[in-house]
């Protein structure tokens, strides 16, 4: 392993800033969805061309993977980025502001590919001085399922890799810190959609129907006591009504009603409880109103589980460079980073921001979501520091005491 050295890392993040708040700005204002990312795919590769970094497109559909491969190094590190937006309308006030209706980056995703082509420019012009090498994977259709991360993975992006990382904007952590989370840090997102058929008819002769408006409406009710009796307080797990459809006018009573939501767990068992026990109280309040209850079940990403010791090597790394808290909550939203994980020890990082001074507090998903200038900063910051401060001594016996060691993490000696 090459000599360690020192780096300036908040000088070398300032240096290529101009260049990552530009490109923000420019896939904000052209978002695209799913694994339609043709033109934020182009961006990248061209970008990453012309830092000298090596690069496939195409893999996954739309996904881009860039290498850098230092000859004699005994590693490579993966740092992933999502590409894709919101089918949403954005409601900022903001010269980039989403051109394309129907799209928008409310999410952060814009951010985190351009923090990772920053730090791909970094890296690329130290080749010679990397301790390790490094893929840089940039991934469509985060936002939905199946997610990108399978057909990235499927396409060999994982291929020669050791550990991986990824990097989330959050708005419940202050701009200026980084979270680490070891173990379960984001749940299983199961979607779930029930269809009741009864009888329609006129809605002046509602005895002679079978109403499957009434049955949603107590369908709905019933659901509620699925979490609250049939999983532990102890054990977090969300199910939750998050659409109704039925009818087409004002005098009929139709056919059919259909419900639908989520379920959300960290644990295996618990999600089988909440799926099995959604299908049963589905059928039997379609029993006792005379009808049908069809229940589709797709579940979601698997739970995103940091390595214990990637998250101290995390620490480590940012240790003097970038502020790191281990306050955070896990969350109960989904990401298909799982995937990765399952087949790599790595870890999923928070990248705070929020701001309150400067109005930048709504959360994810949200009509008015804003990147802050300065997290843009501290994601570069993290990247570089993940990947230049590499080396054996990165950490102790005391910092891994209890966990199982992982391949791909440097070594304790």
């Amino acid at each position: 392993m090459k000599e360690t050295m020192k780096y300036d890392i908040p000088e070398l993040a300032a240096g290529i800033h101009d260049r990552v708040l530009t490109w923000q700005r420019t896939i904000h204002a052209d978002p695209e969805i799913g694994f339609d990312t043709v033109r934020t795919a182009a961006l990248v590769a061209g970008e990453l061309r012309s830092a000298g970094v090596a690069v496939r497109e195409g893999v996954g559909r739309t996904g881009v993977v860039g290498d850098i491969e230092v000859p004699g190094a005994a590693q490579c590190m993966a740092l992933r980025a999502d590409m894709d937006a919101l089918p949403m309308d954005e409601e900022n006030d903001v010269p980039h502001r989403s051109r394309n209706p129907g799209a928008a980056h409310m999410c952060g995703h814009d951010a985190h590919t351009a923090m990772l082509l920053g730090a791909a420019h970094v890296l690329a012009g130290r080749k010679e001085q990397l301790s390790c090498s490094v893929r840089f994977i940039f991934q469509p259709n985060e936002e939905a399922l199946p997610g990108g991360a399978p057909a990235m993975i499927q396409e060999k992006c994982l291929e020669g890799i050791d550990c991986i990382f990824g990097l989330h904007i959050w708005p419940f952590l202050d701009t200026g810190c980084v979270g680490i989370l070891p173990g379960p840090a984001m749940a299983q997102p199961d979607i779930w959609r029930i269809t009741l058929t009864g009888k329609g008819g006129h809605a002046a002769t509602p005895h002679e129907t079978r109403d499957p408006v009434i049955a949603a409406a107590h369908l709905v009710s019933a659901l509620q006591t699925v979490v609250a009796r049939n999983v532990d307080p102890l054990d977090a797990a969300v199910l939750s009504v998050t659409q109704i459809h039925a009818g087409s006018a004002d005098n009929i009573i139709p056919e059919q009603a259909e419900v639908r939501g989520t379920i959300r767990s960290f644990r295996k068992e618990v999600g089988e409880t909440v799926r099995t026990r959604l299908r049963e109280v589905a059928r039997s309040v379609a029993d006792t109103f005379g009808m049908e209850a069809e229940v589709k079940v797709t579940q979601g990403y698997p739970v995103v589980v940091n390595d214990a010791t990637a998250c101290a090597y995390a620490e480590k790394a940012l240790e003097n460079t970038v502020p790191t808290t281990r306050d955070v909550q896990p969350s109960l939203g989904g990401e298909d980073f799982s995937y990765y994980l399952e087949k790599t020890p790595g870890a999923f990082l928070f990248l705070g921001n929020r701001d309150v001074e400067k109005g930048i507090e709504h959360f994810c998903h949200h009509p008015r979501f804003q990147v802050d200038e300065n997290a843009l900063k501290i994601g570069v910051q993290t990247w570089l520091a993940l990947v230049l401060r590499l080396f054996p001594e990165a950490i102790s016996p005391d910092d891994v005491s209890g966990c199982s060691r992982s391949r791909g993490i440097p070594p304790e000696d």
